[in-house]
């Protein structure tokens, strides 16, 4: 996978007159063929979305997020999640469950220390992501 559809995916987010189903196909796709390769700049992305409140993109890119990087951006998830867009999260808060699921141990090392982060948002949301821990 190439940044030529990465670079797309985006395009197709800012474009306010994009084909949704389109949308969410390429995301999709780049989700399960990209590498890890793409995860900086799909991380600083999902951070513009954050910023720019922009739910929608926010949901697709944490999709793709947790499909090329694994259960490795649960912190990354949980921190864009923490924001509170008026959205109602049922995306992001999947990926979020299922990379815990995936990884239990993984999710408990890396969620464990948000926990007590100084954002109480961020450090519920991180309690909240462990409790599907099994």
């Amino acid at each position: 996978m190439t940044d030529d559809s990465l670079t797309r995916l985006l395009a197709m987010l800012d474009d306010l007159d994009a084909d949704v189903d389109a949308t969410i196909d390429l995301a999709d796709e780049v989700a399960t063929h990209g590498g890890p390769e793409l995860r900086p700049r799909l991380e600083a992305e999902l951070s513009r979305a954050v910023t720019e409140r922009n739910g929608y993109a926010r949901e697709l890119l944490g999709g793709v997020l947790a499909g090329v990087a694994g259960p490795a951006v649960l912190p990354v998830l949980v921190r864009a999640s923490a924001v509170d867009l008026g959205d109602d999260q049922d995306g992001l808060a999947t990926e979020i469950v299922d990379l815990v699921q995936a990884d239990p141990a993984a999710a408990r090392t890396l969620l464990q220390p948000l926990t007590h982060d100084d954002d109480l948002t961020v450090a519920h949301r991180a309690d909240w992501a462990l409790r599907f821990a099994p």
